[in-house]
């Protein structure tokens, strides 16, 4: 009987295919770059099919048998990943620690709601809570600093990662009342902001370097965090967006104003649970997760309806499990 490829092999194929050569697969998986070398030639052989062209010193490039591959690979890895995930959660017990990163996108109120119970649930569990904007929900979960991401959707191609959806929450274009697009009094067009400064979140990891969203000013202001966007906003200093949650009480007492801006895609945001495939949620992370779907779930179904009921509370009570 023909020798099987193992999934060593198969994950030193991924590494080589994802990172664009020997050497950084080598770097990645903290192997020698003659062993990454050597099992590449054994999965070749094995297969009898070429996976890469080598052709003297430029990066080795996936032959068309080797794109093909490329799949199959992926699929089995992942449903190994699955089957020892599913081992592991059978033998484990309560963890001693969670890390949860969770994003900004997510009401205050929900998060406090789910944390304070969390507390009195499992009161010897320690908690190490990061708070981040865009990618870096994703960035804390695949290098493993935490367990559990509660935010957007996963934002590129990660086999090892799972994102279920838990919730949602609004974008909404907004300003200080005596801003110069509020002071308009009616609906904006794109060439009405065009020349106004908007206020922009720039995530601080890789995920969406070089990537911008409703990003319709020529001119901008690049920010590190979503609660200096806020107080700059309030203080007249530009536009941009903010989630609904965030904004409510500004809205509700008058110190911002939303936009009514057609171009600015303010629909639905999608709320996740990001984790690894291999790495299963034990009993407290899966009650984290269940309790922010609960949390979530009190949010409006629709834009106008989130609009109207922005002043009302954001907190549910969620059973103990």
């Amino acid at each position: 009987m023909d020798p099987n490829p193992t999934l060593d092999q198969l994950q030193i194929f991924l590494a080589v295919a994802d990172s664009g050569s020997f050497s950084a697969a080598s770097r990645q998986l903290n192997r020698s770059q003659s062993v990454v070398s050597y099992m590449i030639g054994n999965l070749e052989t094995q297969l009898d099919v070429s996976l890469f062209e080598r052709t003297g010193a430029r990066p080795p490039k996936l032959t068309e048998a080797g794109r093909a591959m490329l799949a199959d690979a992926r699929r089995i890895v992942a449903d190994l990943q699955v089957m020892q995930a599913r081992a592991k959660s059978m033998k484990q017990g309560l963890e001693a620690e969670v890390s949860v990163a969770i994003s900004v996108m997510v009401p205050t109120e929900a998060m406090v709601a789910v944390l304070r119970q969390f507390r009195d649930v499992f009161p010897s569990v320690s908690l190490r809570l990061d708070v981040g904007e865009l990618g870096s929900i994703m960035d804390l979960v695949s290098t493993g600093r935490s367990i559990v991401g509660i935010g957007g959707a996963l934002l590129q191609q990660d086999d090892t990662l799972t994102a279920e959806r838990i919730g949602h929450n609004f974008m909404l274009p907004v300003a200080a009342p005596e801003h110069p697009l509020a002071l308009l009094q009616r609906p904006l067009t794109l060439a009405d902001v065009r020349e106004e400064v908007q206020l922009v979140v720039t995530d601080a990891s890789d995920v969406t370097a070089g990537r911008d969203f409703n990003v319709l000013s020529y001119k901008t202001w690049r920010l590190s965090d979503i609660a200096t966007k806020h107080h700059l906003i309030r203080g007249g200093l530009g536009w941009g967006g903010l989630p609904a949650s965030v904004i409510r009480d500004d809205i509700a007492s008058g110190r911002l104003v939303r936009l009514d801006l057609d171009a600015y895609e303010n629909g639905n945001y999608s709320i996740y649970a990001i984790r690894k495939v291999a790495n299963p949620p034990g009993p407290a992370v899966t009650w984290l997760i269940e309790a922010f779907r609960q949390q979530m779930s009190a949010c409006p179904r629709e834009l106008p309806s989130a609009i109207t009921e922005i002043t009302e509370p954001f907190v549910r009570t969620t059973a103990a499990a």
